[in-house]
């Protein structure tokens, strides 16, 4: 399966998760009556707008260029990402002042053994989705999908809360319940901003890892015929990976023989990097001797 086909199945995985938990909690909710678990009711169905979300940006994102697009939509997916950042935060927000007020005003809860395999329940369907999604990243590296799993995430650690507190609850141990969602709050407020801080930087086309950009230039080195390279620059937009730089050649080279030494170069570099989309701009190595074509010092 393609990384394309594999991007989507994530995406419809992820709302039938979220569609089938609203539905089961909700009947905890109706039959527990547990103000826990119509806190995690509501956690989901805002699951379900962001899947949704997530969805529609993955979908936007693999669709080719076009003449208002020359670079495709890959903005896509770290657009969308941003935005999950935000519902998490919220997310995150609402559980912190949830549990502050249940720490002052407790709550008895009914059928409380329900509510318990419920919420075991919704974990263990929880993390399957994870497990799915993670493996997707590593195929896809899609910024979309790994947002969606960080929030997946969350909720597995508010799943368990809510079941911890429920059975906590039978030895009227109720002060740990709003304590442990308020540091759990902490944390999936911290993931937040992370993700964030991720989601912005491709937006704003930051460099790629140095491992990749030490893979290029080794590419590069390597082919006999090449005297040097400079302003390697690149960035992600959602599943496209944009690399470009200026190849150094033989001021006696011919045309014809600087396209092919060129287009060797692209194709090595697009079979160990494939959603790789490479500009090279072939110049005379002479032009070394020129500060301003040496900016990133790589040759």
């Amino acid at each position: 399966m393609d990384n394309q086909k594999l991007t989507r199945l994530a995406t419809y995985a992820s709302v039938s998760v979220a569609l089938s938990l609203i539905v089961f909690k909700g009947l905890g909710w109706w039959l527990t009556g547990s103000v826990s678990i119509l806190a995690s009711l509501l956690d989901s169905t805002l699951d379900v707008v962001a899947s949704i979300m997530i969805l529609l940006a993955v979908r936007l994102a693999q669709v080719p260029p076009d003449a208002e697009h020359r670079f495709g939509h890959g903005k896509a997916e770290p657009l969308a990402a941003l935005a999950q950042s935000i519902f998490i935060a919220g997310s995150a927000f609402y559980l912190f002042v949830y549990a502050f007020d249940r720490l002052w005003h407790p709550q008895a809860m009914q059928q409380i053994s329900i509510g318990i395999y419920i919420m075991l329940f919704s974990m263990l369907l929880t993390s399957l989705l994870v497990i799915f999604q993670r493996y997707v990243v590593s195929r896809t590296q899609s910024t979309a999908i790994k947002s969606d799993s960080l929030h997946y995430i969350s909720d597995i650690a508010a799943n368990a809360l809510v079941a911890a507190g429920l059975f906590l609850t039978l030895w009227s141990v109720q002060w740990i319940d709003p304590v442990l969602a308020m540091v759990i709050a902490l944390v999936i407020l911290w993931s937040a901003l992370k993700l964030a801080k991720e989601s912005a930087n491709q937006l704003l086309d930051i460099e790629l890892p140095n491992e990749i950009r030490e893979q290029i230039q080794e590419i590069i080195r390597s082919h006999r015929g090449v005297e040097g390279f400079n302003d390697l620059r690149t960035y992600r937009s959602g599943p496209n990976v944009f690399i470009q730089f200026d190849l150094e050649l033989d001021d006696r080279m011919p045309l014809v023989k600087a396209h092919k030494i060129a287009e060797e170069v692209t194709e090595r570099i697009k079979e160990q990097i494939p959603s790789a989309d490479v500009i090279v701009h072939q110049e005379p190595v002479s032009m070394r001797a020129d500060p301003e074509h040496h900016q990133w010092g790589e040759s």
